[in-house]
């Protein structure tokens, strides 16, 4: 069995430029996490595009529509940006529905140190593998169903749209 990773960006790659003061991307650091994390699964990585989930456009989600349905893996885990990550699964699973999708990102950049995005990796790999096929939101050990999740953005988490 082997696993598709698809990175769009996101906080989850982002660097810091300590010149300027402003975060920008650089390279994925996905293929150094899953060695950090010594991932024993059989992983293909996959760069579609490293942008903020705030500059994503409907051709971007097509992008990623494409690659899910093209790649020849059943469970994919999708690393994006937290602001749109809900958008883009919607239009995933409208177009997606035979494999297991997995979306996670970061809320603090890996690069810091201090980041959620190596557990949420982790998290992920892991619910991919054992959900039913469909599109799903893995957020800090909790994972959503994509139309059953909200972004918190008051207390910085992800929830069910029915919990405030």
């Amino acid at each position: 069995m082997n696993l598709r990773v698809f990175v769009t960006g996101g906080t989850f790659d982002k660097e810091y430029d300590e010149l300027t003061g402003t975060l920008h991307f650089e390279a994925t650091h996905v293929e150094e996490m899953l060695r950090r994390g010594r991932c024993m699964l059989d992983v293909n990585v996959e760069v579609l595009m490293m942008i903020d989930s705030l500059e994503m456009k409907e051709s971007h989600r097509h992008r990623i529509v494409d690659a899910c349905v093209a790649c020849t893996e059943t469970q994919i885990v999708i690393t994006h940006g937290t602001d749109t990550m809900v958008e883009t699964a919607a239009v995933i699973a409208a177009a997606v529905t035979t494999k297991t999708v997995v979306l996670t990102g970061a809320m603090v950049p890996y690069a810091f140190g201090s980041s959620d995005g190596l557990f949420n990796l982790g998290s992920a790999l892991s619910f991919v593998q054992a959900l039913a096929p469909g599109v799903y939101v893995a957020m800090n050990g909790r994972c959503f169903r994509w139309d059953d999740v909200r972004k918190n953005r008051d207390v910085g988490v992800f929830e069910p749209l029915g919990e405030a």
